[in-house]
């Protein structure tokens, strides 16, 4: 009789242990699926949105994951045909290519799958939101901040890439500068990773040779930190001290304001990006109202928040 109640009692607890496998597989399948799709992933600026994506994940108990293009052969076009054959319950993708992903991103409509652009807009009426930065609202603090360096008459260099974006942010710019009696000078680079390049330009619009280290050019705005970088290296090499405000909040340049080689810069807020994507997306599952524009904001950093602003970032990158 012993025997028989223990092999009984054996037999309830695998059944019980089963039983609560069962429930917690089920459970993760249900959980709500949500693919995020960016630019790439092998710039500290990505990497930023990527781990606001994946705490956003972890926080709302999301079975989601982040991908890019990873090649040329895997281009962003093919990659959400890709993971639209996945049949996510909601797609967050960087919309930097509009016109060759807008026809594919139809079909996640088609499929009443929510897509929500982040850190770029894009001219789509079926997308269910766009979080990310108010990049004419950048611009215009950046050309606040830098104005606040200069004085009247001066002469500034609002440099960008070929994008939205930046296109934007110089707009914003433009209006502050020039209303505090700032005179500009705009330059796009078709390639802002390009050194090159960027040596080439930012040596003649500081016109300076061997024998003269004065610049008509008393200040930068660079529309990302990387181009900003880029540019201060340059003015460093020609020995000028000249204000450079960037747009991101990368690292390095983090650190140029914490080591006093720059005084102040604008940046976005990738990490919140990536964190407020991922929370709508689930506020559009679930059938919430969604704001159809999210502002994940703007910050300065000074020397008194370099600090901080660098230990947060290191935290989450590594």
């Amino acid at each position: 009789m012993k025997k028989r109640w223990m092999v009984l009692l054996v037999c309830t607890i695998v059944l019980f242990a089963l039983i609560g496998l069962t429930v917690r597989l089920i459970d993760r399948d249900e959980r709500p699926k949500v693919v995020v799709v960016l630019e790439g992933l092998d710039s500290e600026y990505w990497k930023i949105v990527e781990a606001g994506a994946n705490k956003a994940f972890l926080d709302f108990n999301i079975e989601g994951k982040v991908l890019a293009p990873n090649s040329k052969s895997l281009t962003k076009a093919t990659l959400l045909k890709n993971v639209l054959r996945q049949n996510p319950d909601a797609l967050v993708v960087a919309p930097q290519q509009p016109s060759s992903i807008i026809p594919i991103l139809m079909e996640y409509k088609k499929k009443n799958i929510p897509v929500l652009f982040v850190d770029t807009e894009a001219d789509w009426n079926d997308k269910t939101a766009y979080i990310g930065t108010d990049n004419p609202a950048l611009g215009k603090k950046a050309g606040e901040l830098l104005a606040s360096m200069l004085q009247p008459g001066d002469q500034v260099a609002l440099i960008g890439g070929i994008s939205v974006n930046a296109n934007e942010r110089i707009k914003g710019a433009k209006e502050t500068l020039e209303a505090a009696g700032i005179k500009i000078v705009e330059q796009q680079f078709e390639y802002v990773d390009d050194i090159a390049e960027v040596r080439s330009v930012m040596s003649s619009l500081l016109k300076t040779n061997m024998y003269q280290t004065n610049s008509d050019i008393k200040g930068v705005f660079a529309t990302y930190d990387t181009l900003a970088l880029k540019a201060l290296k340059v003015i460093e090499e020609k020995g000028l001290k000249i204000p450079v405000v960037g747009a991101d909040g990368i690292i390095d340049m983090v650190k140029a304001i914490e080591a006093g080689t720059l005084t102040a810069t604008v940046t976005q807020n990738p990490y919140d990006m990536g964190y407020l994507s991922v929370e709508n997306a689930l506020k559009a599952i679930e059938g919430e109202t969604v704001e159809t524009r999210i502002d994940s904001g703007i910050d300065i950093i000074t020397k008194d928040n370099a600090k901080e602003k660098l230990d947060f970032l290191t935290q989450i990158l590594n």
